[in-house]
């Protein structure tokens, strides 16, 4: 019964995965099954939060030092995609100045994945305003971080 139910879920899962294959690239799929930077930063230097119309939340944690993003983290409660274009964009934003940061667009977050479906293409449209929100929260404490303990998130 084990052996014809584990060959039963890896066919499952093929077929799965040969759809997944067939709507997205390699590397959208990669960074859904395996996002990078998941996950909240304690006491991040910048926040955002975006609710897209789909819908999904995003939020991305920003850590910057000498005006250049050190760490950058998200967490989404969306679809893959979503997923998909919150690990992207913080993979982007690391090392970056915060002006080459503000300046990643959700072009550059679709041709990062190798473009999404179009009914999809949103998704990296929310995750790149959502590190324009970050970025702008800590251009707006950074030289009053005292203020940010009275925000509310």
């Amino acid at each position: 019964m084990t052996q014809k139910f584990d060959d039963s879920f890896k066919e499952l899962e093929q077929s799965i995965m040969e759809d997944m294959k067939r709507a997205y690239s390699e590397k959208t799929i990669d960074h859904f099954l395996s996002p990078r930077n998941l996950g909240e930063i304690p006491a991040p230097d910048g926040f955002g939060r975006v609710t897209g119309p789909c819908g999904d939340t995003m939020e991305i944690y920003l850590k910057v030092k000498d005006g250049r993003v050190v760490n950058a983290s998200f967490w989404t409660d969306g679809c893959g995609p979503s997923i998909a274009s919150g690990s992207m964009v913080t993979e982007m934003a690391k090392g970056k100045n915060i002006s080459e940061a503000q300046r990643i667009s959700q072009h550059d977050v679709l041709d990062a994945l190798g473009g999404l479906p179009e009914e999809s293409e949103h998704c990296a449209l929310l995750a790149a305003n959502t590190l324009k929100e970050a970025i702008k929260d800590y251009l707006l404490y950074k030289n009053e971080s005292w203020k940010r303990a009275y925000r509310k998130r």
